[in-house]
């Protein structure tokens, strides 16, 4: 299948935030943008919930959330979004569950965690929310695996998973809900399992390669878990690194591809947006070895296998939320050397998103 010319893609500047934030959580809800809280430069969570509209290329404030958090897991139920998790006003984990019905325009409290959780990754199984992980008030991750049921509004437990951990990534793969990576008190893990929702059970996969944090993760539509570059753990007393490097694990075939299999980045990066878009797989941003907040942005060429050059963001910055709205890539805030307040969106040929 051919794929867009490096020319074909575009930046186009959005309307800027209200003000500079970090740690937003964003949510798609057909296919509008909603965004959900964050914290300030001075490290306070927010409450907002604020409505991207590209026909007025405005964000509309909606009414805020009854709890300030950031870093929160969202999960969206029909017309419903499930807030969870999170870093609250002492900078602890909140417990908390709340939730904004669209239609209704209003915020209604949910049955709680059983624990305060901050780090929470969330996903989505027939109108099911799957929480894994977290990180507690005592700063242990956990290994709890934990099901709402938003007709009956309780948290089910299911079987723990192996690896105690938090801000792991997750997928769901038909019945099949992969867990990767993710954090135990600060350091970098490489626990790569899975849980099977009809069979309830875990399996442990195969390692991933190296323990490496702020890296890109990328599932394709074919099924292959992609982590690119990151920082990279350093061993005993050495300091971590910024990598280049691509490691991919085949779901289909069960392994890691060998080194030789895969492409390295151009720059070594960490803490960038990354996505699959019109089939290819691109990154933008992030910190670097240079002082600042990296403009870059490369995307992988599958028939010629390897990474090619993109216009330059219009803003640099690093820690940015990002999500993919109808074939288009919008990056929102982040940081470069201050919390950000830019918006801008990647898209592919002539047509204006506004």
């Amino acid at each position: 299948m051919a794929v867009p010319s490096t020319q074909e893609f575009h930046w186009q500047t959005l309307a800027r935030l209200s003000n500079g934030r970090v740690y937003r959580t964003l949510a798609e809800v057909g296919g509008q943008v909603y965004m959900l809280g964050g914290c300030d430069a001075a490290g306070r969570p927010c409450a907002s919930l604020e409505l991207y509209s590209p026909e007025e290329d405005r964000w509309i404030s909606l009414p805020q959330m009854p709890t300030p958090r950031a870093g929160a897991a969202v999960a969206v139920l029909g017309k419903q979004i499930l807030v969870v998790g999170g870093v609250g006003e002492d900078q602890s984990p909140v417990r908390v569950v709340e939730m904004y019905n669209i239609e209704e325009g209003r915020w209604r409290r949910r049955s709680a965690l059983r624990e305060a959780l901050m780090g929470v990754s969330i996903t989505v199984k027939d109108t099911r929310a799957l929480a894994v992980g977290g990180m507690a008030s005592d700063l242990l991750p956990r290994s709890i695996l934990q099901q709402y049921d938003l007709r009956k509004d309780v948290w089910a437990l299911l079987p723990p998973m192996p690896t105690p951990r938090y801000d792991a990534n997750t997928h769901l793969l038909g019945n099949k809900l992969y867990v990767a990576g993710g954090r135990h008190c600060k350091r970098p893990v490489k626990a790569f399992e899975v849980y099977d929702v009809e069979m309830r059970s875990w399996t442990t996969l195969p390692m991933m390669p190296c323990k490496r944090s702020y890296c890109g993760v990328i599932w394709d539509p074919t099924g292959r878990l992609c982590l690119l570059g990151g920082l990279r753990q350093g061993g005993g007393h050495h300091s971590s690194k910024f990598t280049k490097n691509v490691n991919i694990f085949d779901t289909n075939q069960g392994i890691w591809l060998k080194s030789e299999d895969t492409v390295a980045l151009k720059t070594k990066r960490a803490d960038f947006a990354a996505a699959f878009l019109r089939g290819r797989m691109v990154v933008a941003g992030g910190l670097g070895h240079e002082p600042s907040a990296l403009d870059t942005v490369e995307a992988f060429h599958p028939q010629r296998k390897k990474w090619e050059r993109l216009a330059p963001m219009n803003f640099p910055r690093c820690s940015a939320s990002s999500i993919v709205v109808r074939d288009r890539l919008l990056v929102v805030g982040g940081v470069n050397q201050v919390p950000s307040s830019a918006h801008e969106i990647l898209y592919v040929k002539e047509e204006e998103y506004v």
